[in-house]
């Protein structure tokens, strides 16, 4: 008996110990889906997961009539792809599906390519559906679309949205004016009972998705480009929206952090072969609005005040207006520093800069035209709108050729390190405004494939940099352009705290890496300067992997003492926005409760637990129950400042829960945990 007991026990420990091992990594069952799916979405003899209209007849009935072609390759130990290609005897139209089946995530992708082989243009191809499939659920449960708003500079950016299907409903969700994640995102979490699929569509451009339940235990899923109707000419290329899709079982929240995982290992960015690192940045752009009123002298000054006051900036960041221009920095297409303020360039700032162990950040916005710039007075020919200003057109090969070698020789003459892209505009009006009746879409599709060529070829020059994708905030966060950049300011809705703390909640469902700013005091304006409390509420409530502090340091009595013990902490907790995150409680803009999330790292069996007691809430504690924890381990759990410091178990944390208590709001509370060994 005792034997068998401690037998049982050792066996109970190993299981507990497994559980905490899978709770975000591939479960055997999640990968038996994954590769279901492969066969059923591309195996020989499958229908493809893709359709299109041709001369007014859908490829279901066009495509098995057409020299079929099958070629697989290993990229690497846990990459396979698969090369699908269909050609029209008739027209010779050739339609490539290029897939990638991962072998350490539940994780299937493709993008389908098409081009014209034939003498003539092709008839016209619409209608051009990257995703197309049925899913099918299980008697006893219903579908429901976890998904989330976009970043339209509100407070309710990325805010969690569930979307019931039933019978016989529709849901379609889409970009706006043509900037992908302006609206909406474009990420996806349809659940069923305790599974479900991840939908993702990576296309910088106007996308849409319709998710279409019929009357019994079925949904039709379709995503694509918005609005494709165009003929290829001779020897043409086009190609769809990336689509992904990734199984999970358990939880919604569990597939999450699967998609996060699967972020980190294969759809980042990794600048000198690494995953960018948590980072500390600032600029003077609050108090030079933006970089209008910069020069060579301040700047260095900004960054040396840093530096004495014992600051750790790990970034300068010098964002628009340094330029030539005259009316303030939206005049943009002369991209040339200005000689007047900046007669060397960037290099004697970024010299002093790295001399420090400090990078430097400079913004740009070549897609955006103003009238009367180098650009539009030298080129309109390049610019959809011509000599008034509009879209740099990037499908056009030599607007292409001189953005690359001229942007490349502004980042290697000045010393620049992370190269940030704006993106002010709408620019589907644009794009549709150039397009034929016979070629609706191209417009579209070629400045997409210009645009993600361009920042291919910077990395291939640059491969140590870091791109920051901007547009108006993070309107251009979609998958493609996520695999490249990452977005160091998330949304132009900046510092107020209820609205950031949701941001945090809903972006972090979807990427583990992203950047906001902070003048550690609640509510300050987005331009200006001078004394300002520092507040470790509105600091916390802005806290990002990525942060950028806007504090006017000219002046000498700030509260430094303070700025530095809360970047101290921000450093210490900061490696944990690559963990497994648990959101634990709803989240609300309502100034009268509490918010809070879990960053969990079980590879290190540490964590960080984020809460917040907002001006009107009237409870001073908050219990809420951590996850991912070993229920069999004890936990030293205490204030990042180390106070209150106790011991728990993994069960006692995550069953009972863990007790928050701030006695005046507005408050935050940082928990730091570590198992004990």
């Amino acid at each position: 008996m005792h034997l068998s007991g401690l037998l049982i026990g050792v066996l109970l420990t190993l299981g507990l110990a497994a559980v905490r091992a899978q709770a975000a990594t591939p479960t055997g069952d999640e990968m038996a889906t994954a590769k279901k799916w492969a066969a059923e979405y591309l195996g020989p003899s499958a229908p493809p997961p893709f359709s299109f209209i041709y001369a007014g007849r859908p490829s279901a009935d066009l495509l098995p009539a057409w020299k079929p072609e099958r070629v697989t390759r290993r990229l690497d130990r846990n990459r396979r792809e698969l090369v699908l290609t269909w050609t029209d005897p008739a027209t010779g139209l050739a339609l490539r599906c290029v897939a990638i089946e991962y072998r350490d995530f539940p994780t299937l992708e493709w993008t389908l390519y098409l081009k014209n082989t034939g003498p003539a243009d092709t008839p016209i191809i619409e209608n051009l559906q990257a995703l197309d499939i049925h899913v099918a659920r299980g008697p006893r449960s219903e579908f429901l679309l976890h998904h989330n708003v976009g970043s339209p500079a509100s407070p309710r950016d990325y805010s969690p949205l569930e979307t019931p299907l039933g019978p016989n409903a529709t849901a379609r969700i889409s970009a706006a004016g043509g900037r992908p994640t302006n609206s909406d995102l474009s990420y996806f979490n349809l659940a069923w009972g305790s599974e479900g699929m991840i939908v993702v569509v990576g296309w910088p451009g106007q996308w849409a998705a319709t998710f279409d339940r019929d009357a019994e235990t079925g949904i039709h899923l379709r995503a694509g480009q918005e609005l494709t109707h165009f003929r290829l000419h001779p020897g043409e290329e086009v190609r769809s929206p990336l689509i992904v899709l990734q199984a999970w079982k358990g939880d919604w929240v569990r597939g999450q952090n699967l998609w996060r995982r699967w972020m980190m290992a294969h759809a980042m960015p990794r600048p000198g072969g690494k995953l960018p690192p948590p980072q500390m940045v600032a600029s003077s752009s609050r108090a030079y609005e933006e970089m209008k009123h910069a020069d060579e002298a301040n700047q260095i000054l900004h960054i040396d005040r840093y530096l004495e006051e014992g600051l750790k900036i790990d970034t300068w960041w010098m964002d628009a207006g340094w330029y030539v221009q005259q009316k303030g920095w939206p005049q943009t297409g002369t991209w040339e520093v200005d000689p007047a303020r900046f007669p060397h360039g960037f290099k004697p700032i970024s010299d002093h800069a790295h001399a420090r162990g400090v990078k430097i950040l400079v913004w740009f916005e070549p897609e955006r035209v103003a009238e009367g710039t180098w650009l539009a007075e030298n080129h309109p020919e390049w610019i959809l709108g011509g000599k008034k200003g509009g879209l740099l057109d990037l499908g056009n090969p030599e607007a292409w050729r001189w953005l690359v070698d001229h942007v490349d020789r502004l980042l290697t003459d000045n010393g620049i390190d992370v190269y940030r892209q704006d993106f002010n505009m709408d620019p589907l009006p644009f794009w549709q405004a150039n397009d034929a009746p016979d070629r609706q879409g191209i417009t579209e599709i070629k400045h997409v494939m210009g645009y993600l060529a361009y920042w291919d070829e910077l990395r291939r020059r640059h491969p140590a940099m870091l791109i920051d994708s901007c547009a108006s905030g993070g309107r251009r966060n979609d998958l493609e352009t996520m695999r490249r950049a990452v977005p160091l300011w998330r949304s132009d809705y900046a510092y107020e705290p209820i609205g950031h703390q949701c941001q945090t909640y809903g972006i972090s469902l979807w990427l583990p890496y992203y950047g906001t700013g902070t003048v550690a005091t609640a509510n300050a304006p987005y331009y200006g300067g001078g004394w300002t409390p520092v507040e470790p509420y509105a600091f916390w409530s802005n806290a990002a992997p990525s942060l950028g502090c806007g504090v006017d340091v000219r002046v000498p009595n700030l509260d430094y003492a303070a700025l530095r013990r809360l970047f101290g902490q921000w450093r210490e907790i900061s490696p944990c926005y690559y963990g497994d995150y648990y959101p634990l409680t709803p989240t609300s803009q309502e100034d009268s409760v509490w918010i809070a999330w879990q960053l969990d790292r079980p590879e290190k069996d540490d964590g960080v637990v984020q809460a917040f007691r907002r001006p009107k809430c009237p409870e001073e504690t908050l219990t809420v129950k951590l996850r991912g924890l070993d229920p069999q381990a004890r936990y030293t759990v205490q204030n990042v400042d180390g106070s209150n410091q106790q011991q728990r178990s993994g069960r006692e944390l995550m069953e009972a829960g863990l007790p928050i208590t701030i006695q005046e709001p507005p408050g935050a509370a940082v928990i730091t945990y570590r198992r004990i060994r």
